[in-house]
């Protein structure tokens, strides 16, 4: 497909052709633009779209306000809390989003001059995440692109990118390598607190974290470390950090969730970690009015020449997975057992 077609394939798209007469904005200018107003929507932040984009907030907001300019309208109302899309943005984003699809796979054919994905990707990932989210999404990524064949390494020792046999690496927290690429996935995502229905009916459901040094709670370890001290900020106040009572301790992410699950005590998880567990109602957020410690999800490669377009299709594919999840998780099934 040459450009000439990809710029007709995607007006076919749009209801607002007055877009693409403007000469300031070409065609895969507009794809990027558009690209940081769906990123901004689902977000429900403009910070946090530059981010996804390795944008500066000002950039991305410079953006969007020559996007409005071309178009004649205005797409979004935004305060400094939030942001929402106007009926005419609602419109417009609904007829967009197929055509971004299909440009961008277009654009990567165009870039690579071959399929998007052929040969093998080798990914590490942390063994709870890898295991019960990450590999049914790869599943879904492989029917898409049947050129790929997958190495992946689960384990909840971090990767290093320079030294292991990996193309990349998902990642929780931030990076302290400040020469590593972290390409932000959920750089939202926090903990949650939760037990299993079971636990609480037994128990009771603490009021409180203070609560938890005398709770029966289930820890991950690295090396000798327990993870015992677990840190929550109320809705006014400063942060408090509880040394819990750590009933089972492993090693292994996926043996803590699984515990929590089988009503065996109180878990402090990351909340991709046992997203669907709280849509299923196998387990129940706890002393939700506490914010819980930030850990952000991140695809990290060791320089640039990583960040290949087939890299920013797979990162664009986790983000958007992974958003779906989290938003889902704020959301119980009706049928779940509560």
């Amino acid at each position: 497909m040459n450009e000439v077609e990809i710029e007709a394939s995607f007006k076919k798209f749009l209801i607002i052709k007055r877009f693409f007469s403007m000469p300031p904005l070409i065609p895969m200018k507009a794809f990027q633009s558009l690209h940081l107003l769906v990123h901004a929507v689902d977000s429900g932040s403009l910070s946090a779209a530059a981010r996804a984009l390795d944008m500066t907030p000002a950039t991305a907001s410079a953006a969007l306000k020559r996007l409005e300019e071309e178009l004649g309208a205005q797409l979004l109302v935004r305060s400094t809390r939030n942001l929402r899309l106007t009926p005419q943005g609602e419109s417009f984003l609904a007829r967009v989003r197929p055509a971004l699809d299909e440009l961008r796979h277009a654009k990567a054919q165009l870039c690579s001059g071959e399929d998007v994905w052929q040969g093998v990707l080798r990914l590490a990932a942390p063994s709870d995440f890898g295991r019960n989210v990450l590999i049914p999404w790869l599943a879904v990524f492989q029917t898409e692109h049947p050129g790929v064949g997958l190495r992946l390494h689960l384990s909840d020792r971090m990767a290093n990118v320079y030294t292991d046999p990996v193309d990349a690496a998902v990642r929780y927290g931030t990076p302290s390598d400040s020469s590593l690429i972290a390409l932000p996935l959920v750089p939202d995502n926090r903990r949650v607190l939760c037990a299993a229905p079971t636990y609480i009916a037994q128990h009771g459901e603490p009021q409180s974290p203070q609560e938890l040094a005398d709770r029966d709670c289930l820890c991950f370890m690295l090396g000798e470390d327990v993870h015992d001290r677990w840190r929550f900020t109320p809705a006014t106040g400063e942060s408090v950090t509880v040394r819990v009572k750590a009933t089972n301790v492993s090693n292994d992410g996926d043996a803590v969730r699984r515990w929590a699950v089988q009503g065996k005590g109180i878990a402090y998880k990351s909340r991709l970690d046992v997203a669907n567990d709280l849509i299923a109602g196998r387990l129940v957020p706890l002393c939700t009015q506490w914010t819980m410690e930030p850990t952000p999800l991140y695809l990290a490669v060791p320089d640039r020449r990583h960040i290949t377009p087939r890299m920013h299709l797979l990162r664009d594919f986790l983000a958007a997975q992974a958003l779906a999840l989290v938003q889902a998780s704020f959301q119980p099934s009706p049928a779940a057992v509560v």
